[in-house]
């Protein structure tokens, strides 16, 4: 089973912005709790950041022919306009797709209430942190 996880604009500088909001933890931190979830879980594992709409939605259509079996997703601020990024999501039928957010975004700014790309989704995880990552690839291992 391979698993692609795709980070957005400034998921790059965790433990650097906001950390009231994301945490003390930096990215490097981050991949390395993916990884090792994938060798617990026995699956391949692919993390990929990228500040640009465009570069994402090449990864997204570059899974496909990858035949990856799920994608985590945490679009960033993309989450809230990216059409573009909703629908290249929604090209993959058969396999899960999970949004995650590292904060609970029903709780910040009004325009973060609004996800375009979670219809898209199989499903969202909010507010768990980082644990939301390792949960969402728990969830497709599960066969959700």
């Amino acid at each position: 089973m391979k698993i692609l996880v795709i980070n957005g604009p400034n998921i790059n500088f965790l433990g650097i912005r906001e950390k009231g909001i994301y945490g003390t933890q930096n990215y490097d931190a981050l991949v390395e709790m993916i990884n090792n979830k994938a060798k617990e879980l026995g699956v391949e594992v692919e993390v990929y950041q990228n500040n640009g709409e465009g570069a994402i939605i090449d990864k997204i259509q570059a899974a496909y022919n990858e035949n990856v079996d799920g994608i985590i997703i945490n679009p960033g601020a993309y989450t809230h306009y990216s059409y573009a990024i909703r629908d290249a999501l929604a090209s993959f039928e058969g396999i899960p797709k999970i949004e995650v957010h590292i904060s609970n975004v029903h709780k910040r700014e009004e325009f973060r209430h609004v996800s375009v790309t979670a219809p898209s989704c199989t499903g969202q995880i909010v507010g768990l942190g980082l644990n939301g990552y390792l949960l969402a690839m728990e969830a497709i291992v599960n066969g959700i």
